[in-house]
């Protein structure tokens, strides 16, 4: 099926159980979805109204009665509503116990690791990137203090605080403990090469400008124990668990479902991506 909305065709009807889903219902449901491609998006929204019509009809099929409630300050409509009501009542899934938790936390331990802590000090540079003359000026001085620590190692804390262009300079260039996405990437990576005590071989350049580093201590992280993260197991398993029901749910219906216009086979359901 290829449904065009670029080029002016006239899109395909798209029907469920002889309910006709308007062209411009799709059009303004497009908005929700990303899509690699206009082509896409439009296949993406169509399949999430054949979905919600599904849901909707079954619910009524029911005669299931719904109170719209408010999350984080929005309020459901009613067809909201009545479809989060049809999946409590029709899509039971298991919570996780125990066992199925140690299981998972046994085979997934690198996942609960505490963050890894660096205590770095750097001498800053201070320039910006598009300012070609400053850049490479900042370079040439955080060169010619590597050279200088090279054969005087312990001197990078009275440097920084002769020299930097950080606050920082005032301890030293010490900036504390810092884990991983706390500075800039280049900053990070050129940590990430370093061993305790050792100073970069090269300036670190960055959108600050150009630094000279030095790692005084990197700790790593442990692993979290079970019971800490237990609860954080379970909600993920148990909601994995749903989605994978409420998938099944959705195949269910549309199997006896007759769907016109589009084919439920093209794109994954936008309730349990």
């Amino acid at each position: 099926m290829r449904i065009s909305t670029i080029r002016g065709s006239t899109p395909q009807t798209v029907s469920v159980n002889d309910t006709v889903i308007a062209a411009t219902d799709i059009a303004r449901e497009v908005q929700n979805h990303a899509g690699g491609s206009p082509q896409q998006a439009w296949e993406e929204a169509t399949r999430a109204l054949v979905v919600r019509t599904l849901l909707s009809q079954r619910a009524r099929d029911l005669n299931l009665v719904a109170e719209p409630r408010s999350v984080d300050g929005l309020r459901e409509t009613e067809e909201e509503a009545l479809i989060r009501v049809l999946l409590e009542t029709e899509v039971h899934t298991p919570t996780a116990d125990e066992a199925t938790c140690r299981r998972y936390y046994q085979a997934n331990l690198a996942r609960f690791h505490g963050p890894d802590l660096f205590e770095p000090l750097h001498i800053l540079f201070q320039a910006a990137r598009d300012n070609d003359a400053a850049y490479a000026t900042a370079v040439e001085r955080a060169e010619a203090v590597l050279a200088n620590l090279r054969t005087k190692p312990d001197d990078f804390e009275r440097l920084a605080q002769a020299v930097s262009d950080c606050p920082s300079a005032s301890e030293g260039g010490r900036l504390g403990q810092v884990v991983r996405g706390d500075t800039t990437p280049e900053f990070e990576a050129a940590l990430l090469t370093m061993g305790t005590g050792e100073i970069h071989p090269t300036p670190v350049q960055t959108r600050y400008g150009v630094h000279v580093l030095r790692l005084d201590r990197k700790t790593t992280g442990e692993t979290l124990p079970f019971e800490q993260v237990r609860a954080q197991i379970a909600r993920y398993l148990e909601d994995r668990t749903w989605r994978r029901a409420v998938a099944q749910y959705i195949s269910l219906l549309a199997g006896t479902a007759r769907i016109a216009g589009f084919d439920m086979r093209r794109a994954s359901s936008p309730l349990v991506q």
